[in-house]
């Protein structure tokens, strides 16, 4: 039997968003975290949605939890990128008379 080797790409090494995902695809932990533990999707098909196999999903959510400092971090930097988003759209056109 083939062994599959599963893996995270830590966010220091990653190319997407410098945020940690499943290596060789472009999910992001907490895109797996966010569906399974906040959206309460089952494992299996948030795999079966993403494209994943079920090991990946699992790998993803322990790396999130054994890694607490930097997905902190990560969350930080996607609130102030999503609070700067909304500011720039708030922001009305000067009207001119």
């Amino acid at each position: 039997m083939a062994t599959q080797r599963h893996g995270i790409v830590p966010g220091d090494e990653s190319s997407i968003h410098d945020e940690p995902h499943v290596e060789g695809r472009r999910v992001t932990v907490r895109v797996v975290q966010a569906r399974v533990e906040e959206r309460g999707d089952d494992p299996e098909r948030v795999a079966d949605q993403l494209g994943l196999d079920i090991a990946s999903v699992y790998e993803a959510l322990a790396y999130y939890h054994n890694n607490p400092e930097e997905m902190r971090a990560v969350e930080r930097r996607h609130d102030e990128a999503l609070a700067a988003a909304k500011r720039r759209s708030d922001l009305s056109p000067s009207v001119s008379r």
